[in-house]
């Protein structure tokens, strides 16, 4: 179970960053400009939405991919009432974010496995598959996680960045990490979406035994993501804190 609960906790690690990476950016420039650089990803997140509305009963009115507004932010009016009061808003948050991770694994496999194989070049730049339970485990974990991002800067330096496969799997690999922020209006389902998907997955890899397989094979990919949104998380901050300081300087003036 301990491979359950830390894929448990590393997809809410994503669903938390892509969150607050993309309200960072907002801040920074124009919503509008942040949603139409990542239109791949916001197509395939409002995909899964619209599918999950359907699968839950729900109908879909006035979805538009960006919105007429200043923030051009994908829209979808919300159900007057749903007919599984519980289920329905966990599929609608579980399969936007399903779907950003099937099409990232798939980018993957497609045109970055050379980014993935150099930031996975040694066992020890990997995600751990389980929690650590003392307060020194938890900073080697806080360690580890700083390391991963100095590992995937370095990945993607020692990748081909010129080459246009490279160069577009890694435009569509942040457009697809930053679109698995959960949608508004329907953050609590994403959150209880994860926790169910983790039981279901739990469930399934006990019956079969690939299934297990196939996560611990995932396991690269998914320490990208947790890599790509990490540094993200970084650099927006870093720039976020330099261009506060500039402004508090320019007021001084």
């Amino acid at each position: 179970m301990a491979l359950y609960a830390a894929l448990t906790f590393w997809l809410l690690v994503i669903m938390f960053s892509a969150w607050g990476i993309h309200e960072l950016w907002s801040r920074l420039i124009k919503p509008r400009v942040v949603n139409s650089i990542l239109l791949p990803g916001t197509l395939i997140a409002q995909l899964g939405h619209v599918m999950g509305l359907l699968v839950s009963g729900a109908p879909v009115r006035n979805t538009q991919l960006m919105g007429d507004d200043e923030e051009g932010k994908p829209t979808s009016d919300p159900p007057d009432r749903q007919r599984l009061p519980v289920i329905g808003p966990i599929l609608v948050g579980l399969l936007p974010l399903a779907a950003c991770a099937v099409c990232l694994y798939l980018v993957s496999v497609q045109w970055g496995m050379g980014v993935v194989r150099n930031l996975s070049g040694g066992s020890s730049l990997l995600l751990p598959q389980a929690l650590p339970l003392t307060l020194a485990g938890l900073w080697e974990m806080l360690r580890n996680s700083v390391t991963l991002v100095e590992a995937m800067l370095d990945a993607i330096l020692r990748s081909d960045v010129l080459n246009w496969s490279t160069a577009l799997f890694l435009y569509l690999a942040v457009c697809l990490t930053v679109r698995m922020a959960p949608f508004e209006g329907n953050r609590r389902g994403a959150v209880g979406a994860i926790f169910l998907a983790a039981i279901v997955i739990a469930i399934i890899a006990t019956l079969i035994p690939t299934a297990r397989e196939f996560i611990l094979t995932s396991w690269p990919i998914l320490s990208f993501a947790v890599g790509m949104l990490l540094f993200l998380l970084l650099v927006t901050l870093l720039v976020s804190g330099a261009v506060g300081f500039v402004r508090v300087l320019a007021r001084d003036e």
